[in-house]
Order: C-alpha cells, then structure tokens, then sequence
C-alpha cells in the first residue's frame, strides 16, 4: 500500500506524463493564448480529429484543462495557467544546456 508521499509522487507523474509529447505541449501553449476550440487545436497541431481528441482527452484527465460544450463544439481552457510558468522554467533550463 502506498503512503501518502508515494501518492503524491504518482499523481505529479501523471501531470508530466500527460505533457510528455509534443502535440499536447503545442495544445498547451495555445490554450496560454486562451480558450481553444478543437478545430482550432486541430489546425495548430495538424493531426486528425481523432488524434486531437485523444490528447485532449489526456490532458483533461490529468486535470490541466477544462472543457466547455457550446453546441456541437467543445471549448477546451487552461485549468491551471501556471503550468505555463513550469513551460517557460524548461525553456530555460534547454537554453542554459545549450551554453
């Protein structure tokens, strides 16, 4: 049985696994810029419908964004924009290895 830290430690590992791909990091950044159709996120990251949705999918179960149906369309947002913030660390983390 897993302590309560061991918990913790898998739930953050989610988290990163759910980021651990290009397309969902792209998806992420364009919800940075604000709310997002999937038609929209489909074009940003140029895959299939299908594809998009699974990612999506990942990205709400991990607890990142947030969903919006409108009609026939979803809206998908930035459940917790500090992840953003998290993005930029890295950035400057791949600049200080490229010295």
């Amino acid at each position: 049985m897993k302590n309560a830290g061991e918990k913790a430690m898998a739930a953050r590992a989610e988290i990163f696994k759910a980021l651990g791909h290009p397309a969902r990091l792209t998806m992420v950044a364009a919800m940075g810029e604000g709310e997002r159709c999937v038609c929209e996120l489909r074009e940003r990251v140029g895959l299939d419908m299908s594809t998009v949705s699974k990612h999506l999918s990942v990205l709400h179960a991990a607890g990142l964004v947030e969903r919006d149906r409108r009609g026939k369309q979803i809206f998908y947002s930035l459940r917790l924009p500090c992840t953003l913030g998290f993005l930029e660390c890295v950035d400057r983390a791949l600049k200080e290895r490229e010295r």
